[in-house]
């Protein structure tokens, strides 16, 4: 079994906090999730998550106009350089101070970095390879307070930058005789946005209390003067041009390069003889109708082409306004929480949200007044996840009560119920894949269909409970949860929802239970330092009891029902023959998990370490290895029958996150403690405001933490090629990597790709496809494939060696899951089954993988061909009912010959439906 998983993608986490941005085309959004960034291809309804990351939350992001590059900047200032096509970092920097926006000018020459009271403004990274990628050109003073937002105008010559000090600053990007800085006031409150118009100095500035500005400038872009290096001929000229040099040679902030220093001053530019300067005149003032004392605006963008005004406030309403006139176009409420952030697309007909509180990003199209995309993620942390049999579908349970299914192909949740009042403590899907069980600490067992997609079957205990965990046996027919209050564990039957059985004998809370794969047992463990096994068949009678060293956290059945593992609280893995009831190894795993110390811990990491265990285990798809996490960033996968760990995965390396560093941070310690202890209210709307005696306003009892880093539940994948886990982030998917560029498999030098192209035109289809399949590479074994005529797929399946057969099957499995030749590839996959059939079944272990993941390739598409013929169905049905209602007379030969083609294209979709169930069944 390889061990090369990879990151793959980040799911149940849409939006965290931060900017959005939409892609250059206009058909992705680009969102922050923790310290990684997702890229929702709305147009594909694809979601990825790339797989370079930040060593804090991600604070900003700023995106080159041809959509190449993206800096990101975190939490303290640290930046990123990361190319959008490779999805590699190219440069790493550190700004030493947090960074309230990032900003490239339109021609892609600049950007705009703003920090504390300061605008730095650097040279943008080129095509070439360079070895300081942020190049600082100057430096802006001129705010009192920190910086806010920051905007260019469309030639790149000037960029406006508003402030906390309820000011907005006019800079110059290049040395103009007529505009060096400008100061505009008029507001009582933080500026949240400043925009300019479209080829035009003419300003829009908005602040926090609801305000809009107009600014008219008297100066048109192209009115701006430009000043040479060394300044007008003139003495005073030259004197005042001395006089500015001495103060742009001072050096900037301290660690930063050296660069110009504008420092501007709040009474305006200095009047030069010679040239007429930039002057601003405010042509109105409007608004908001905000509803609410403490409504405030938090967002806004302006799209200039169209005019548009979009602003966002703390109650979760947003407006849209046309610019200069502004009209009131549209108003809706999208939640009851504060939208942090906007963004609209190029075109200017998406507009997209996000709201921070809730972990939600939707897109709106404001001309149809519909949804193009909307999703949530789990409002807590997320508690249990279950992959579908066929690999295609995870299940997620939150503590926010919340269950929802996940498509592995697109990264994207299409459906929620809501059923649940509290914590969803376990999960698992039916042996066919259709239900959804979950268990929850509201005392109830729900099954959800995914066909109707409601909540069908409700199971409860006599008296209520609180249900620590689940299992379903493979017929799908029994559903067990325990309790944690009452030690029982309750056995329901799906079918009719009645209770069954009362299993009793734990003398502690029941904190895991498995099925056997095989037999009608039941594996349960408690913190009374047992495994029991019950029969089914016999009367629920205890059938087994196996004692444990330490309390039981989960258990887990091999696939194959021959073995048992179980996680202890003293870090042990202890595995277990079922048949004998003798223990046959333990792994000892308390010095792997490596837990960080969190700030409230008086003890060292050491020492907390030693109180950790694993708190989820799960099997590979072959048995031979068991995957491990529990209450630390790593997930451990040890080799069963040499009892040693194989590979250590760091989940994350976010330190915005608890219990992540090892040592403590002395730098954090003041006199009065530590700063995380602290409660610090700043006013920026999602936190504390202090304010004036006797004014109420901002919740002083709201609930302030750090989220700790831990890993709640782990799944592999029926088809072994990847595994997820539910931890802090999110639902984190591994996979195994399987684009390699040049993986050979016994090679030698007469195998090229020229020696490959040889055997196909001599039409020596088994010799070209093993020299393809030596040669590994993905590309010519597809081109070799399907140069294969159809009638002769039977004779070269038959004509292979043993050896490639488990390899062209695999192949085949991966290439059906993105072909559009289904009945191609079906056929290879049915001759391969057919005539190898036996000597694969000897091989169940290794094989079992493969024809799993060929599996899940033929239901997707069955899926997507059934919904299609049905549509096509229903469309033709309602044709004909519409020309019968409207009582249109046709000719006898033209409705005789329409009938026939309606039979013949009803026809051709039965027969492609017959097709991959035949295939589906062949499988099965």
């Amino acid at each position: 079994m390889k061990f090369a998983y990879r990151f793959s993608n980040l799911l149940g986490a849409v939006y965290r906090r931060g900017n959005l941005s939409f892609s250059k085309d206009g058909d992705s959004v680009i969102s922050p999730v923790g310290n990684r960034i997702s890229v929702f291809d709305l147009k594909n309804n694809q979601s990825e998550t790339l797989p370079v990351s930040t060593t804090k939350n991600i604070t900003c992001v700023g995106l080159s106009p041809d959509g190449n590059l993206a800096i990101l900047v975190d939490e303290d200032g640290a930046a990123v350089l990361v190319s959008l096509v490779t999805r590699a970092v190219l440069h790493h920097f550190h700004f030493h101070k947090p960074v309230s926006s990032v900003r490239f000018s339109p021609d892609g020459r600049k950007f705009v970095v703003t920090k504390e009271n300061v605008a730095l403004m650097y040279h943008a990274p080129g095509r070439k390879r360079e070895f300081n990628a942020f190049a600082l050109d100057k430096s802006y003073y001129g705010p009192y307070d920190e910086t806010t937002c920051i905007d260019w105008t469309d030639d790149s010559k000037c960029f406006v930058v508003g402030s906390k000090d309820m000011s907005t600053w006019v800079f110059g990007a290049e040395r103009w005789a007529n505009l060096v800085y400008y100061c505009l006031g008029g507001h009582k409150d933080v500026i949240v946005g400043c925009f300019f118009e479209q080829d035009s100095l003419d300003l829009y500035t908005v602040s926090q209390d609801g305000a809009l500005c107009v600014w008219e400038c008297d100066t048109e872009p192209d009115g701006l003067l430009s000043r040479g290096p060394r300044g007008p001929s003139g003495p005073q000229e030259k004197e005042a041009e001395e006089r500015e040099d001495g103060e742009e040679r001072e050096e900037g902030e301290e660690g930063e390069p050296r660069g110009e220093v504008i420092r501007g001053k709040a009474d305006g530019n200095k009047q030069k003889e010679g040239a007429r300067m930039v002057r601003y005149k405010r042509q109105g003032k409007h608004f908001f109708n905000k509803e609410g004392d403490f409504n405030n605006l938090t967002a806004a963008v302006f799209h200039k082409k169209t005019h548009l005004l979009v602003t966002g406030f703390a109650s979760g309403i947003f407006h849209l306004h046309e610019l200069p006139e502004f009209n009131l176009i549209h108003s809706l409420s999208i939640s009851d929480q504060r939208i942090a952030s906007i963004c609209i697309n190029g075109p200017g007909d998406w507009i997209g949200f996000g709201c921070s509180g809730l972990g939600q990003l939707l897109v709106w199209e404001w001309q149809s007044e519909s949804y193009v995309f909307k999703q949530q993620g789990h409002f807590n942390n997320m508690a249990a996840l279950s992959y579908s049999p066929d690999g295609q579908y995870i299940a997620t349970g939150g503590d926010d009560g919340k269950v929802k299914v996940w498509n592995t192909n697109s990264g994207l949740c299409f459906v929620t119920f809501t059923e649940h009042s509290s914590s969803i403590t376990g999960i698992t899907f039916t042996s066919r894949g259709f239900v959804i069980v979950s268990a929850s600490l509201d005392g109830t067992v729900r099954a959800f269909d995914l066909h109707r997609y409601r909540n069908f079957r409700t199971f409860t205990s006599p008296r209520p409970s609180q249900f620590s965990c689940l299992a379903v046996d493979s017929s799908g027919e029994l559903v067990c949860a325990g309790a944690q209050d009452s030690f029982q564990i309750f056995l329901w039957s799906l079918q009719t929802g009645r209770l069954l059985e009362v299993l009793a004998g734990h003398e502690g809370p029941v904190s895991s239970l498995s099925f056997s794969p095989v037999q009608s047992v039941l594996a349960s463990t408690s913190w009374d330092r047992t495994v029991r096994l019950w029969d089914m068949v016999d009367s629920w009678q205890t059938k087994e009891i196996l004692r444990l060293t330490s309390d039981g956290l989960a258990v887990t059945y091999r696939p194959d029902g021959e073995e048992l593992a179980v996680a202890t609280l003293d870090g042990e893995i202890c595995f277990w023959n079922p048949q004998t009831a003798t223990q046959t190894g333990s792994i000892v795993g308390r010095h792997d998990l490596q837990m960080g110390r969190k700030e409230t811990d008086k003890i060292t990491a050491k020492q907390a370490a030693k109180g950790k265990s694993f708190t989820s285990l799960c099997y590979s798809a072959d048995g031979q290895c068991i995957l491990a996490g529990g209450q630390s960033k790593f997930v451990c996968i040890y080799n069963i029958a040499e009892q040693i760990l194989m590979k250590k995965f760091e989940i994350s390396c976010n330190l915005s996150l608890d219990a992540m560093e090892e040592y403590l941070d002395r730098r954090k310690m003041t006199e009065f403690g530590s700063l995380a202890l602290l409660d610090e209210g700043v006013g920026d709307g999602d936190t504390v405001a202090l304010s004036l005696p006797g004014v109420r306003r901002g919740d002083m009892s709201s609930r302030h933490f750090k989220p700790e880093i831990r890993v709640s539940s782990l799944s592999f994948s029926p088809t072994g090629r990847s595994w997820a886990a539910s931890s802090t982030e999110g639902l984190l998917v591994y996979s195994l990597d399987g684009a390699l560029v040049f993986d050979p498999f016994d090679l030698d030098l007469d195998v090229t790709p020229a020696s490959v192209r040889r055997q196909v035109r001599r039409a020596e289809w088994a010799a070209a496809i093993v020299l393809a399949f030596r040669l590994n590479e993905a590309a010519l074994t597809k081109e070799v494939l399907e140069a294969v005529p159809h009638d002769q797929i039977s004779v070269v399946c038959g004509s292979l060696p043993d050896i490639y057969v488990e390899k062209l099957l695999h192949f085949v499995g991966s290439a059906l899951e993105r072909s559009g030749h289904l009945q191609f590839y079906l056929t290879w996959a049915q001759r391969l089954l057919t005539l190898h059939g036996q000597k694969l079944k000897n091989r169940s272990g290794s094989i079992l993988p493969i024809i799993l993941s060929l599996q899940k390739s033929i239901q997707r598409h069955f899926d997507d061909l059934s919904k299609l013929c049905d549509w096509n169905i229903y469309s033709i049905q309602y044709a004909v009912a519409l020309s019968n209602q409207k009582g249109i007379k046709r000719p006898a030969a033209d409705s005789l010959s329409e009938a026939e083609e309606e039979e013949e294209e009803e026809e051709d979709l039965d027969v492609a439906s017959v097709a991959s169930v035949e295939g589906v069944d062949m499988l099965i």
